[in-house]
């Protein structure tokens, strides 16, 4: 399964992504976030980034995120973690995913491993 990971603001939200990658089994991994979001890196753990514009409303913040990941997915559902980020983050990639259309589970990693809600 294919993972994408919200990297944005939110204590300790950073180490969270990081440990998906490294714990989880993933096909690719994309990770979206703002610009400061570039200087994230995991050790031997290959990611795509994705730049996006934290200002723009939630409408246009949708539509950037359906433009920039339409063609990058090979399965029909994806591995998603929003533990960073804020709430138009969540519902603008929430609802860019649905629409290209990918199906979503929600995942995250607790002290038993990778867990998928």
């Amino acid at each position: 399964m294919e993972l994408i990971a919200l990297l944005s603001t939110g204590k300790g939200t950073w180490g969270q992504v990081s440990g998906l990658m490294q714990k989880g089994e993933w096909e690719k991994v994309i990770v979206v976030g703002p610009s400061f979001a570039k200087e994230f890196m995991v050790h031997g753990e290959p990611f795509d980034f994705i730049e996006f514009d934290p200002n723009k409303s939630l409408v246009q913040l949708k539509k950037e995120f359906s433009s920039k990941l339409k063609g990058k997915f090979d399965g029909l559902e994806v591995a998603l973690s929003i533990a960073s980020g804020n709430g138009k983050e969540h519902m603008a990639l929430q609802s860019a995913l649905l629409s290209l259309p990918v199906g979503v589970r929600f995942t995250a990693l607790t002290k038993d491993g990778v867990v998928f809600l």
